[in-house]
């Protein structure tokens, strides 16, 4: 269902998208560690593979595209994150048991902010995400 902006325009969803020349390692990290559901994948497109993971349901998306040709993708700072909020403290833990379960460590957070309010992971391409243990804002 669209939401309506303070402009009055009408977004139905939000997708973030981002190339990789490590898509299976970095699918595996937001669907398998993080338990984000796929929601598609194509393969071939224009010489391009991809895999698009809801989060957390379908409204907003995370999607993963690799060229054949590979790509420029440079290293992000240690403080381009992606923070999700998980209120319930043993979904919290359930969630970093898969991501070390798949070999990802905690990280330090750049910011001191994020210290003591859950925890910090980089996925294979080095962009941050941190699991927040809060409600939200």
């Amino acid at each position: 269902m669209p939401i309506n902006w303070p402009t009055g325009v009408k977004v139905a969803q939000v997708r973030i998208a981002r190339p990789t020349d490590r898509l299976k390692e970095v699918v595996a990290f937001y669907e398998q560690g993080l338990g984000l559901p796929r929601l598609c994948a194509f393969e071939g497109h224009a010489g391009y593979d991809g895999v698009v993971l809801g989060l957390p349901g379908c409204e907003y998306h995370l999607e993963f595209t690799q060229h054949e040709a590979g790509s420029a993708c440079p290293a992000p700072s240690r403080d381009n994150l992606l923070v999700l909020y998980v209120p319930d403290p043993v979904e919290l833990e359930q969630v970093r048991g898969r991501l070390e379960a798949l070999g990802h460590h905690l990280v330090e957070p750049e910011n001191p902010y994020w210290r003591d309010k859950g925890f910090t992971f980089e996925d294979p391409d080095g962009w941050r995400v941190v699991l927040c243990q809060t409600a939200g804002i």
